[in-house]
């Protein structure tokens, strides 16, 4: 069933099913001032006919008396305490058949009497004889009987109006629902077939749910486009750089081929060139991989970590990998709320290209201020041209391609560290001197402290 032709019948059955409650409550609650107002008045009526009977005298004729205070659509009937009726008076033919029933200890009734609704009052009286009597006063709620007709009269058309007037509502509220929805279906569609990226126009002012679906949608859209255009650029990047050492491999083994086995030095020459492009091939994948995998997003596991102790442990473990000098300058502790896992990876991978390209003393540099956590980290190799330094994130790009080539470097290293660092909120910031070296810093801001993940 489609969504539209729910809303029909929803909005449609809730309607129907609130008037007619509205309906009944109105007709049962205009009845019953009806008859409280008819009761009032013959309760009234009922007094004045026991206080006159009550001052009868012998000569006085009772049916006279009763004729006086009979009601225009009714009766009057004594009864003796054994049921037998004693005087009866009547304004309407056969109302003396109609015996009222009354329930214990009621003095009134309500019944009805040729389809007219009917209402008495029986009350005690003390007769001329000085005998208990029992005065019965009837009469036809004739006028009530039509209003209460003419309310539902009424009652009904405004049902009828009403409902007339939701399945309006319901088919305009069911097209303004689904046309942005029918809207969103088309354009998925037309993205499905042409393979682009459609966006849908949406209000400038709108503000409801509606128009917040289609700002989602179109964000939605975005960020497809851009992962695809990045997975593609990616794809083409990796092919690129893994073309030219399999090309290497492919020529020295051709060469080993050919000569390699009757010349040594060939021999040793293609064999380490081949096992060089095959760690740089290893080196290049592995990067792509915690490239690929950071991209993703990475559930973060925050908690309090001592910095200065991170820096020193990483630093330690540099050290005892390559045997160089990594130096700390700061104090400790310093306490952040960090994932350590993923700043220590960044720490490693800063760090690392430090060493790959400088070949004196790295020097890192831990300090807190008001805004943050300050870790910069300095090497004293060539530097970086400043029409590099916009481009060192990117993937894959190389300042100087022999060099890295030299170094084993893959170019993805820096574009693995921002994205990490976007990760833990922090700041990356590289400074860089041709000729003097390179500065990067990792700023957490102070904000981050005390937030709790």
């Amino acid at each position: 069933m489609r969504l539209k032709t729910k809303i029909h019948l929803f909005s449609t059955f809730l309607t129907f099913i609130i008037l007619n409650m509205m309906n009944v409550g109105i007709y049962f609650l205009f009845e019953q001032m009806a008859f409280d107002t008819e009761y009032k008045q013959l309760n009234a009526d009922t007094d004045d006919l026991i206080s006159a009977l009550s001052k009868m005298g012998d000569q006085d004729d009772a049916a006279t008396i009763l004729r006086t205070f009979i009601p225009a659509n009714g009766a009057i009937r004594v009864n003796e305490t054994n049921g037998n009726v004693k005087l009866l008076v009547q304004t309407l033919i056969d109302v003396n058949d109609y015996q009222p029933k009354f329930d214990a200890g009621e003095r009134y009734s309500t019944g009805t009497f040729h389809g007219t609704p009917v209402l008495a009052i029986s009350k005690p009286v003390i007769w001329v004889d000085g005998k208990v009597a029992e005065v019965q006063t009837m009469v036809l709620l004739t006028d009530t009987k039509k209003n209460l007709d003419f309310l539902r009269l009424i009652l009904f058309g405004v049902t009828i109006a009403g409902m007339l007037l939701m399945i309006a509502s319901s088919i305009s509220l069911g097209r303004t629902i689904t046309k942005p929805i029918n809207k969103l279906i088309k354009t998925m569609s037309q993205s499905r077939l042409s393979g682009k990226y459609e966006k849908i126009t949406v209000p400038p002012n709108g503000k409801d749910e509606m128009a917040q679906m289609g700002i989602a949608f179109n964000e939605m859209m975005d960020q497809l486009e851009q992962n695809y255009n990045k997975q593609e650029q990616f794809v083409s990047d990796a092919s690129h750089e893994l073309k030219t050492p399999l090309t290497v491999i492919e020529s020295y083994a051709k060469l080993l081929s050919r000569h390699g086995l009757n010349n040594k030095e060939i021999a040793e020459e293609s064999i380490a060139a081949i096992i060089s492009e095959t760690s740089r091939m290893k080196e290049m994948i592995s990067q792509m991989l915690l490239l690929a995998k950071s991209s993703d997003n990475a559930l973060k596991s925050f908690e309090e970590v001592d910095i200065y102790d991170l820096v020193e442990t990483t630093l330690q473990s540099m050290r005892r990998a390559y045997n160089r000098n990594f130096h700390l300058k700061g104090e400790g502790p310093i306490y952040a709320r960090t994932d350590i896992e993923q700043l220590r990876q960044l720490l490693f991978i800063i760090l690392d290209n430090a060493r790959k390209y400088s070949e004196k003393d790295i020097k890192t540099t831990i300090s807190e201020n008001a805004q943050g956590i300050v870790i910069s980290v300095l090497d004293y190799g060539n530097g970086i041209p400043k029409k590099d330094l916009e481009h060192v994130y990117n993937r894959f790009y190389r300042v100087d391609e022999d060099r890295n080539r030299e170094t084993g470097g893959t170019g993805l290293g820096l574009a693995i560290a921002k994205d990490i660092a976007e990760r833990l909120s922090a700041e990356l910031t590289i400074d860089s001197t041709v000729g003097f070296g390179t500065t990067i810093i990792i700023f957490i801001p102070k904000n981050l402290i005390l937030m709790d993940f």
